[in-house]
């Protein structure tokens, strides 16, 4: 490298040519980022399980969608140039981007979306939408333009047409996604060093080279919240995105970082396992709920970013009403809705917490107020792989609390094979009510007596809609102001 101290012994002061090394090093922008990640993925394939992070890192960058969802929730065209709807809301007629291939050269066609959509309803698919899917038919007009028929009226099927579990795979390749993944996206996976990081890097083939600015993007993952803090303090990660809030004043005062406090549709509950007694009974349902102080919890779990819900649904989304007062904080009511119920305590339960540091810190408040209507909760610090086999897919749990990331996900109530149990005849003919309504007003009325029942029936002791924080560099641009999906959008990223 040249220096000051190598011109002065050469006993020259010429100019220096603007195509030397170290002058050439110093006008080029950074074009490699690297960010953590509380959660690493089980795999890479988002069809192929419930986990949020497989999204993070692969939804927009791996792989795309016929649309895309933006920072504020609008949708616009992605591998969709334009669509037309019908007037009945059921058919939904794609014209498709020509000129796009997969990573493995095969081409992105109207077949290809067609594949996609049938695997994800399909007698296989453990897609987490798989019911949204079976109501879809895809028919091929001809290469580029494809008709999506839909049993049901949806308003919102071009945004859950932009959601990771939508993406459009290549048929070919499809069933090895979650460790070799092929998508259409600016970026190709370069390694994986499983516990530790995921290496992305930009696709050279990619139909708009010349838009993506960061050309390798390493996602590190680190679940304490402690070392969260550090790893951006000494530099070793430029992002975090939904990172712990803990420490969160020290970046906002130091000029190297910004802070970006965000807007989710994220619904933070204590998910209750309603197969077992006497978790099966309303009133001791109603019973946790009345014992537990969300704010206490927000306060304490998430450093006071958090909004009260009563119900899953949260302050901003279409037809949100406020049922906090349906089962509001009152521990004289919970002793007595437990003695109601027959219940003797004390009551031992158990509670599963995943490595978030919301679900770490939330289990030691929640046990210590359970504790006082006379309900011993025994914490179970688990895996996040953990989580989804014994908690999600087996159901062995009592309590678990947990953040529920989707924005449109009430029809998880209607599903009795849920991991949290939850069966009312009247919720799933309102939900058949609220997919067929297409008069906004009258949509609305019955989203909010969805709301209502839930609350009423404490189906989930329902918590806090989470505010997520991302402390980055000054110099990042491109970072998303709200999140409603879990995402890093790489293509929008780059170094001022």
């Amino acid at each position: 490298m040249l220096n000051r101290r190598h011109l002065l012994a050469a006993g020259t002061l010429a100019p220096l040519p603007l195509w030397l090394p170290g002058i050439a090093q110093a006008q080029a922008k950074k074009d490699t980022v690297v960010l953590g990640m509380t959660l690493e993925p089980p795999g890479l394939d988002p069809t192929a399980g419930a986990a949020s992070s497989i999204a993070e890192i692969t939804h927009y960058n791996l792989y795309e969608t016929l649309t895309k969802i933006n920072s504020d929730g609008s949708v616009s065209p992605l591998l969709a140039e334009s669509w037309e709807v019908s007037p009945d809301l059921k058919s939904y007629t794609f014209k498709l981007r020509k000129g796009v291939t997969f990573h493995n050269g095969e081409p992105f066609n109207a077949n290809s979306v067609k594949f996609s959509f049938d695997r994800a309803a399909g007698e296989k698919s453990t897609n987490k939408d798989k019911r949204t899917f079976a109501n879809l038919t895809a028919q091929v007009v001809d290469e580029h333009t494809v008709v999506i028929l839909n049993k049901e009226i949806d308003p919102d099927l071009l945004f859950v047409l932009g959601q990771a579990t939508s993406i459009i795979v290549e048929p070919k390749s499809a069933d090895s996604n979650a460790t070799k993944p092929i998508g259409t996206g600016p970026y190709k996976l370069g390694n994986w060093s499983k516990g530790a990081s995921i290496t992305l890097e930009a696709w050279p083939q990619y139909r708009n080279p010349g838009s993506i600015r960061i050309r390798r993007a390493t996602f590190r993952f680190i679940s304490d919240a402690a070392a969260q803090v550090a790893a951006l303090l000494a530099g070793d990660v430029d992002i975090f995105p939904r990172v712990s809030a803990r420490g969160i004043d020290q970046f906002k005062t130091n000029p190297r970082y910004q802070v970006v406090i965000s807007g989710s549709r994220a619904k933070t509950i204590v998910a209750i396992n309603e197969r077992r007694k006497p978790l099966d009974d309303v009133r001791v349902r109603r019973a946790l709920s009345a014992a537990i102080d969300r704010k206490a919890v927000i306060a304490g779990a998430a450093e006071g970013l958090g909004v009260p819900i009563g119900s899953h649904y949260v302050p901003g989304a279409y037809g949100y009403v406020d049922t906090t007062g349906i089962n509001p904080f009152d521990v004289e009511k919970a002793k007595k809705l437990l003695a109601e119920a027959g219940v003797k305590t004390p009551l031992s339960l158990s509670m599963t917490l995943p490595p978030t540091p919301y679900a770490r810190q939330g289990g030691e408040i929640i046990a210590a107020q359970l504790a006082k209507i006379g309900v011993e909760v025994k914490l179970q610090n688990v895996e996040w792989a953990q989580w989804l086999s014994g908690t999600y897919t087996n159901k062995n749990y009592d309590l678990s609390l947990i953040s529920h990331v989707e924005p449109f996900d009430l029809e998880n109530y209607t599903r009795p094979d849920y991991y949290w149990g939850y069966k009312s005849e009247k919720f799933n003919k309102l939900f058949e009510q609220i997919k067929l309504e297409a008069r906004p007003a009258d949509r609305s009325r019955l989203l909010g007596e969805a709301q209502r029942l839930l609350a009423e029936d404490a189906a989930n002791v329902y918590l806090y809609q989470p505010q997520w924080v991302t402390i980055a560099a000054k110099n990042v641009r491109g970072l998303w102001k709200d999140m409603p999906i879990f995402i890093n959008d790489l293509s929008s990223m780059y170094w001022a």
